[in-house]
């Protein structure tokens, strides 16, 4: 393949940056700044970090649910692509996403059994 097949991959790459990068520099530009104790306090899912001049540690169980969530989006990640393709896999992409899925519908299962997903 040539540089030339690239070129549309590489337009859209620097658009998306040029894009990306402009909206945070016009929001900061055009943002409001108006800081009020409260909004510049920290906040982390309910809870006062600070709680009369000494920290708290926050409960695990929020980064654990948040790394939980993003184990299995993941698994959608890699479900599209395979859908797109699925009848130029055949049989064998059918077993192989088949183990995949159950990979993970396990992992599932053992944090269920865990109690990882219970919110308390």
């Amino acid at each position: 393949m040539t540089v030339g097949a690239y070129m549309p991959v590489l337009l859209l790459a620097l658009l998306a940056t040029v894009f990306a990068v402009g909206s945070v520099f016009a929001s900061q530009m055009l943002a409001p700044k108006r800081p009020t104790a409260q909004k510049v306090a920290p906040y982390e899912c309910g809870i006062t970090p600070l709680d009369g001049g000494r920290q708290e540690r926050f409960p695990i169980k929020f980064y654990v649910i948040a790394m939980l969530f993003i184990v299995f989006d993941i698994e959608t990640v890699f479900l599209y692509p395979w859908a797109v393709i699925f009848k130029r896999l055949g049989m064998a992409g059918l077993i192989e996403m088949g183990i995949f899925i159950a990979f993970l519908f396990g992992a599932y299962v053992y944090v269920w059994k865990r109690k990882g997903l219970d919110w308390d």
